[in-house]
């Protein structure tokens, strides 16, 4: 009953018009993901994943074996109604604005006219279009575009999200927005399954993950599990005089122990993230007449709409 996703002996071959075999996408894949989860399908570029991933949502038919989610066929309208899909391009009307495009995908899951105003409003903060919603998404930048199609596929609340490389064309702080907002989906109890190649990311807010390549499954299990290296232990101290820490270092190297002392550092993006966080807090130290000063078209509109609510 926790089986969300299940394949069992799947395989999947694209032939050619002699039905010869031209090319074994996915091949003998025996997966499950657990109800709650977020789970991170990797691998190089045609390695099988977004193959996967269309075998999941019943986008093609299997040459052979079984895909399974929530227990039915891909292909159930019902089950249909329960996921959400992030394709890795947002194909988007691009003369509608972000309200008309989540009231027309809305319209699509059959929702009422007060659901799709309520959770359109939601969505839109969330992925921070509040201050563009009435710009034609056709003049969105690439990650905003991203942002549009993530909060579409949420507005029929999903109970499983499927994303394929959900933070492609996505800034630092973008990306850092897309990996808060998956974990507060697995807060509300949802499973997501995220398709990416960019690691850092999936190492991050992952519980397992699964590789894939030419089409088969070669490693999985947690991220803790996959990546300890159970022959090398890391010791972090702070506060304690040089001579302390040399006097450790002699004694482990009289044990024939290899020692690398260094300095720790973060990583770029996490100075990144940490210098515009701190800029954003003292602009919000300053008045909303500041604010409306230095904020562009759309957001000024924002600033004022706010002040007159207020």
């Amino acid at each position: 009953m926790d089986a969300v996703v299940e394949t069992i002996g799947l395989k999947k071959v694209f032939r050619d018009f002699w039905h010869r075999d031209k090319a074994r996408a996915v091949d003998d894949l025996n997966l499950t993901v657990r109800r709650g989860e977020v789970f991170g399908l990797l691998g190089p570029n045609g390695s099988g994943k977004t193959t996967t991933i269309k075998l999941l949502l019943g986008l093609l038919f299997p040459t052979s074996g079984t895909v399974r989610v929530f227990g039915l066929s891909p292909r159930n309208i019902s089950v249909k109604s329960r996921i959400g899909f992030l394709p890795e391009e947002s194909y988007l009307y691009k003369y509608l604005n972000a309200n008309e495009t989540m009231d027309f995908y809305g319209r699509l899951f059959g929702l009422s006219s007060s659901e799709r105003k309520i959770r359109t409003e939601k969505l839109l903060k969330m992925s921070g279009l509040m201050p563009s919603r009435r710009r034609p998404v056709g003049e969105y930048s690439k990650g905003m575009a991203r942002r549009i199609g993530l909060a579409q596929a949420l507005i029929n609340d999903p109970d499983l999200v499927i994303m394929d490389e959900p933070t492609s064309g996505l800034d630092p702080i973008g990306r850092q927005e897309v990996r808060q907002l998956v974990l507060e989906l697995k807060k509300l109890g949802k499973t997501v399954l995220i398709s990416s190649h960019l690691l850092a990311d999936v190492e991050d807010i992952c519980d397992r993950i699964a590789i894939l390549y030419a089409g088969r499954l070669i490693a999985e299990g947690s991220v803790k599990e996959l990546l300890t290296r159970k022959d090398v232990t890391h010791i972090s101290v702070s506060g304690v005089p040089r001579s302390t820490v040399e006097r450790v270092v002699n004694a482990l190297r009289d044990e024939s122990a290899k020692v690398d002392v260094n300095t720790p550092m973060s990583s770029l993006e996490e100075f990144f993230l940490s210098a515009i966080r701190d800029l954003e807090s003292a602009e919000r130290q300053k008045s909303p007449v500041e604010q409306v000063k230095i904020a562009s078209a759309d957001e000024k509109q924002s600033v004022i709409e706010r002040l007159t609510i207020d």
